[in-house]
């Protein structure tokens, strides 16, 4: 049934708003923007807005598409003394391990509190087969449909939340888990990972055994635990993922053991790889995990090739899209004395301070997207992958509007500085290439300020002011700035007098191009997910002393649905 609106915008306070928002999250463990936007009756702009205060007054934490509680247990049917120990640690490690599922794949979820903190930050995945014994689990990732959830079958435990019995050996042998996420109530080098009930432990032993990878999520306060019902030895388990909270001395002992290992903390995320002896210390500074798909798929493929490596280290933080915190940020990584830096950061005029503080400690970087003098680049050759788009977008325009235009958005980020202002200017070359010169007054732009919401409400302004215009071209600076234009389009019904592209064919925006008759015509794909294997190649040869070259570039395709299924196979 369709949620009908609690008020309009005129009827409600944002105070009143925002209050009924963190009550709504007292009620259940996540909420969506499209849903708040559906009950508040305002813009999706509003909502995010509205999330950012309240992240900011600490009563929620944003996700991509939507919000989780901080204070609350993660479930209501849980009791309350369980679910609300270490809430908060359970949720940085959950987060975490929800970015290390990869569409498509087979995966085992246990009953514990902590992987159940996974529930939210899967709702983007798609065509996942979800294993688990867990009910309140399984009912909570069933509603999402693209998505398969198998509950084993057996006796339920006296909380009535888990499925405690052993498995069918006929049904067992018809499983193969591509990763099993578990937890336990205790976790040490000399029993592993322990459960509390035999009949429980003897459950996950099985299952385990049918998983190509075990990533175990335990909180600090259960490691050094043990417990008679041993589940795993600490050699079988693949990775362990806990929160800064853990004995250092402990983490000194896993790691001489050669256990890889993840801890979460409130700025920085730090990965251990699977191997003892001396390792390389590499640091990540990320350009806004909140606000970029593109950044988390970097972040994400970055840790894998990390973890391949075998005796490379990572440290990750995140910038936030702020140079202050960017700044702070370099401070933390020169005090952890990383051995190299790989930067992503957006604002220009703050990247010589950072740098000046690395060459002060003789630290190599490597700077992503962004170009920093003295660095070594990597990503988008800027201009090619503007250029692309522009030309798509003239032949499209030839065809479907007879080559004529009434004006064009452009959605710059001038915080990028002059290398990615050449991703504009090869959009408007190609463009023009097509259907000629573009009079200097019908050309706007548009500080996209990077983001999706952002974007939106500028463009909403400007298609208000071109309101007799009726064939409207929008370049972007990135698939977040298109997205906001699309978004904008969609509310004011001018879907059919815009034709967008973005840069990056990003997730975001791969299913809008898929869409039939979508006024978004297609994006130039960077494969932000393929980054990590290269920067991880190109850190290796820096360290080693090889001669590299001053800029390394991806190799860019414009995505269009005639070929999105090659790239990007739904």
């Amino acid at each position: 049934m369709k949620s009908e609106p609690l008020s309009t915008n005129d009827e409600m306070t944002t105070f009143e708003r925002r209050q009924r928002i963190v009550n709504l999250l007292n009620q259940q463990m996540s909420v969506k923007v499209t849903t708040l936007v559906e009950l508040f009756d305002v813009s999706e702009t509003t909502i995010r807005n509205d999330l950012a205060a309240l992240e900011t007054e600490h009563q929620l934490k944003r996700v991509r598409g939507g919000a989780v509680s901080i204070a609350q247990a993660p479930h209501a049917t849980f009791p309350t003394s369980r679910t609300m120990k270490n809430a908060a640690n359970k949720q940085k490690i959950a987060q975490w391990a929800a970015g290390n599922v990869e569409d498509g794949q087979t995966i085992l979820l246990d009953a514990s509190t902590t992987v159940l903190c996974m529930t939210p930050f899967l709702q983007e995945h798609r065509n996942l087969t979800i294993v688990t014994n867990g009910i309140d689990l399984a009912r909570s990732l069933a509603e999402h449909l693209s998505n398969t959830v198998v509950l084993i079958g057996g006796v339920v435990n006296k909380s009535g939340s888990a499925i405690i019995s052993q498995l069918d050996e006929q049904q067992l042998a018809q499983i193969q888990f591509d990763v099993a996420f578990v937890s336990g109530v205790g976790f040490s080098l000399e029993t592993g990972l322990s459960e509390r009930h035999i009949e429980e432990a003897r459950l996950k032993a099985k299952l385990l055994a049918r998983a190509k990878r075990t990533i175990a999520l335990v909180d600090s306060s259960k490691l050094g635990v043990s417990s008679l019902a041993p589940v795993s030895s600490a050699s079988a388990i693949g990775h362990l993922v806990t929160d800064q909270d853990a004995d250092p001395q402990l983490i000194d002992q896993f790691k001489s053991a050669g256990l890889g290992m993840t801890i979460c903390g409130d700025d920085t995320v730090t990965n251990y790889a699977e191997q003892a002896g001396r390792h390389r210390l590499i640091g990540f500074a990320n350009l806004s995990e909140q606000d970029s798909h593109i950044a988390l798929d970097v972040r994400r493929g970055l840790e894998k090739a990390a973890q391949a490596q075998n005796n490379v280290d990572i440290i990750v933080a995140d910038n936030r899209l702020d140079p202050v915190r960017a700044l702070a940020v370099a401070d933390e990584f020169i005090e952890q004395a990383v051995d190299l830096m790989i930067e992503y950061q957006i604002d220009y005029r703050t990247n010589s301070l950072i740098m000046k503080k690395f060459q002060s400690a003789n630290i190599p970087v490597i700077a992503v997207d962004i170009p920093i003098v003295g660095a070594t680049f990597f990503g988008v050759d800027n201009y090619q992958a503007g250029h692309m788009a522009g030309v798509a977008l003239g032949e499209w325009i030839d065809m479907h509007w007879e080559g004529s235009l009434d004006a064009v958005i452009v959605l710059i980020e001038p915080r990028a500085g002059s290398l990615p202002e050449a991703r504009i200017q090869g959009q408007i070359d190609g463009l023009q290439e097509h259907i000629g010169d573009i009079p200097s007054d019908g050309m706007h732009f548009l500080d996209c300020g990077n983001t999706s919401s952002v974007s939106e409400s500028q463009v909403t302004q400007k298609l208000h002011e071109l309101a007799d215009c009726h064939r409207i071209a929008v370049l972007s600076f990135n698939d977040d700035a298109a997205y906001g234009a699309l978004q904008a389009a969609q509310s004011l019904s001018r879907t059919e007098q815009v034709a967008i592209v973005g840069q990056g064919a990003d997730r975001i925006l791969r299913s809008e191009i898929r869409r039939p008759h979508s006024p978004v015509i297609g994006s130039t794909a960077f494969f932000p997910e393929a980054y990590g294997e290269k920067l991880m190649s190109l850190a290796i040869e820096i360290l080693e002393g090889r001669a590299v070259p001053p800029a390394v570039y991806m190799e860019h395709v414009f995505i269009n649905q005639a070929n999105i299924n090659v790239y990007y196979p739904d």
